[in-house]
């Protein structure tokens, strides 16, 4: 029989009505007295009867991103039973990330379910996609930092620090050394699909020996070791007090990148990539943006078959906007 662990979550609401617990977890939990650094809250209106009946509330609370300010409130000591049900009880509009305390430990705690709602300071890494290559206008992320800032110009900032043709494993190793001095709440990580790609003369020998399967497993292990890179930044991240938000590649036309600056760049293998970081971030409760269908199928929308067009960045950001804001 597997021993049950003892988790800590973090609750600035009704978590800590003894009330609550009772319902939820047929006994009052141990508590301590917490702090949340970077955090505010604001209302937020609840729908769910269940809710409202164990609350005795039809309006919660909800955290949300401030340089220089704190939430108080009460770190509980729950199984993994008592977890889950705690998960069960928020609503839609909540999801159970990693943060960091006050006095330094990492905990859990509900923040918004749109990762980039509660957000004050972005910092945007990735590729030639993420940069905006195409798009005058500073492409998907150029539209994002425009409305992000909009809403207010004094305390909200965006920056985008995406290179050209950089892989998951070089954004992994610069990162680090950019975040101090931007003092970020949210890490949006917008990179990859250039791991995916394969020289073309590789793909040429695999079709005229009709060595699919190999290719095939070759991608797999290639992969694998991305998993590090996404783990040094989730690391990254939280020592930052950042949440982490990864985005997936966006659609391609294969038909025109099959001989892209002598690389190869193919839907399989685009694909899974886009499976591989859907799992890894679900596995680690890490927020993840699909930004694939937006351009499916719409080639039109892209330059080269790879790099989206102005039109193309703008329903990039119109999809993000909706799922992530």
């Amino acid at each position: 029989m597997t021993e049950s662990r003892t988790h800590t979550l973090f609750s600035f609401g009704t978590l800590r009505d003894e009330r609550v617990q009772t319902a939820l977890f047929g006994r009052a939990v141990p508590t301590s007295p917490a702090s949340l650094a970077g955090y505010t809250t604001r209302p937020l209106k609840i729908t769910d009867p269940a809710v409202i009946a164990a609350s005795g509330l039809d309006v919660h609370l909800i955290l949300e991103r401030r340089l220089g300010a704190s939430v108080e409130g009460a770190l509980l000591h729950l199984t993994d039973q008592e977890l889950a049900a705690a998960d069960a009880y928020e609503v839609d509009d909540y999801t159970r990330r990693r943060v960091v305390l006050s006095s330094g430990a990492t905990t859990w705690a509900y923040l918004d379910a749109k990762p980039l709602r509660p957000a004050e300071r972005i910092v945007v890494v990735g590729d030639s996609i993420a940069y905006g290559r195409c798009d005058p206008r500073g492409g998907w992320a150029g539209h994002l930092a425009a409305a992000h800032i909009a809403g207010n110009e004094a305390e909200r900032r965006l920056f985008n620090l995406a290179v050209p043709g950089s892989t998951l494993a070089d954004v992994g190793e610069q990162t680090p050394a950019l975040l101090a001095a931007r003092r970020p709440d949210t890490l949006l990580v917008a990179a990859g699909i250039n791991d995916s790609a394969v020289p073309a003369a590789r793909t040429e020998a695999d079709a005229g020996s009709n060595s699919a399967s190999a290719s095939g497993s070759d991608g797999a292990a290639d992969l694998a070791r991305l998993a590090g890179s996404l783990d040094t930044l989730a690391a990254t991240a939280l020592g930052h007090n950042a949440r982490l938000v990864v985005a997936g590649p966006s659609w391609l036309d294969e038909d025109r990148t099959r001989d892209y600056e002598g690389l190869c760049f193919t839907r399989a293998r685009a694909l899974a990539l886009r499976a591989f970081v859907r799992a890894w971030c679900e596995a680690n409760r890490i927020d993840f943006l699909d930004l694939w269908e937006p351009l499916r199928e719409r080639t039109e929308l892209l330059v080269d078959g790879l790099h989206p067009t102005a039109e193309g960045h703008r329903a990039l950001y119109e999809h993000l906007d909706a799922h992530g804001r």
